[in-house]
């Protein structure tokens, strides 16, 4: 019998999928977003393919848009609500932002956590 569950510690969802669309880097840029602009919003997504395990609170995990298979990482959110389809094999889930990375922070999280050319959105590696 074979089974696969995924573990993660990095939420990476598009905005198609999920990502916040009041999140937007060229905004973020001028006037930074801040985690107190979301404490009482409640972000959903769902039906991601595989079943996933994320990390719960108060562990964190981190918050990555993808734009085009490229990583944008924003900062950390908590997953509050994770739900399982066994049958179709998707995971869906209710996240808040705990902290949104500066602009700065940006630029310097997809070296430290990622190092990833690839994937690399702003291009720093």
């Amino acid at each position: 019998m074979w089974s696969f569950i995924e573990i993660n510690d990095t939420l990476q969802i598009s905005i198609e999928q999920g990502f916040p669309k009041e999140l937007d880097y060229e905004v973020h840029e001028l006037k930074q977003f801040k985690s107190s602009d979301f404490e009482d919003k409640i972000f959903e997504f769902k039906n991601k393919k595989d079943i996933r395990i994320y990390q719960i609170p108060p562990v964190r995990n981190f918050l990555v848009q993808n734009i085009d298979w490229k990583w944008l990482y924003w900062g950390l959110v908590h997953i509050i609500e994770t739900n399982h389809d066994n049958i179709n094999h998707t995971t869906s889930w209710k996240y808040k932002i705990v902290y949104i990375y500066t602009p700065e922070e940006m630029k310097y999280a997809h070296r430290l956590i990622d190092r990833n050319k690839d994937t690399d959105f702003l291009n720093v590696i």
